[in-house]
């Protein structure tokens, strides 16, 4: 980043910082502006519950349908005498479940946020 460039960011930082100090300031003089803004913050606040709350419910029937095929597919080979399941079947698993609990760490961490 050359100096022209930081100078620019920075320069973009400070007017954003003094937009919202005086949004702030205008929002909490103002008993009209502030019940619109509170009244914004619940609405959007519900709306983002929502949609974490389909994102999990989603995520969790891809989980349970991985762990139903993951535990059919092991009790199919213990039924055949294979006891142990194919190299490629359990790579393809832990990489499931990988990207699995990484979503699940995202919303975590995205719940906590908000």
């Amino acid at each position: 980043m050359n100096s022209n460039n930081l100078f620019q960011f920075l320069q973009q930082g400070f007017h954003v910082t003094i937009g919202a100090t005086a949004t702030l300031m205008e929002t909490v003089s103002d008993p009209q502006k502030r019940e619109a803004a509170l009244s914004h913050l619940q609405t959007e606040f519900s709306v983002r519950t929502r949609e974490w709350a389909e994102k999990g419910e989603v995520t969790e029937q891809e989980a349970r349908k991985i762990l139903d095929e993951l535990l059919r597919q092991r009790n199919g080979e213990k039924e055949r005498g294979n006891n142990s399941p194919s190299t490629q079947d359990t790579t393809n698993v832990a990489s499931e479940l990988r990207e699995l609990t990484e979503e699940i760490i995202s919303l975590r961490k995205e719940l906590e946020q908000n």
